[in-house]
């Protein structure tokens, strides 16, 4: 794993909105647990903590026809719930804390659309532990753009999850490790000190 500065590192925690957790970890109850360890040991050890979070306002003003996972959203009660009241709130178990800092996004990239990148780079940060929900959405197309903006990376493998583990194993066995340090959380830890 690249060995990284403290001062010049962030976690992003991304999606871990209740209703998202609930679909996504079905199978991997113990996913929020492990994310809430590297946060608490990110903080622990001074690193920035941002918490991406999907958000609309109301009516959903922000979502285009044309954009076909979105539009979808914005077209269906029942999928406005999960991004809308306690369901779209952040997991209490990996909820933000202190100088936690809260970024909310209207697509899939934590980037796309935010001022995330002018605060990493007012705090003069280099590294990026990422890790989120879901594997194909927010981490990929986010891990994507952080490369292309010259931040190091490291992605959690098992503070992730898909809604199709193939495509989660494919990402973090084959395309990840190409681009970033791809480790559990446990390495992760152990790493940190």
């Amino acid at each position: 794993m690249t060995n990284f500065d403290t001062a010049r590192t962030a976690v992003l925690s991304m999606d871990l909105q209740t209703a998202i957790v609930s679909i996504y970890t079905k199978d991997q109850p113990d996913l929020v647990t492990r994310a809430a360890g590297v946060l608490k040991k990110a903080r622990d050890l001074g690193l920035s903590v941002f918490h991406v979070q999907v958000g609309f306002r109301r009516g959903l003003p922000e979502i285009s026809p044309r954009n076909l996972l979105f539009s979808s959203i914005k077209n269906s009660v029942q999928h406005r719930q999960v991004f809308e009241g306690p369901g779209g709130a952040i997991h209490p178990a990996v909820a933000p804390q202190g100088e936690d800092i809260v970024i909310t996004k209207h697509r899939i990239s934590a980037f796309a659309g935010t001022d995330l990148d002018m605060i990493l780079r007012a705090k003069g940060i280099e590294t990026l532990i990422l890790f989120g929900i879901a594997t194909s959405g927010v981490v990929l197309a986010t891990l994507l753009h952080a490369v292309d903006a010259d931040y190091r990376l490291i992605v959690v493998k098992d503070c992730c999850a898909d809604a199709d583990p193939e495509v989660h194993r494919s990402l973090t066995e084959k395309i990840f490790p190409r681009l970033a340090s791809v480790v559990t959380a446990g390495e992760l830890i152990d790493a940190m000190g």
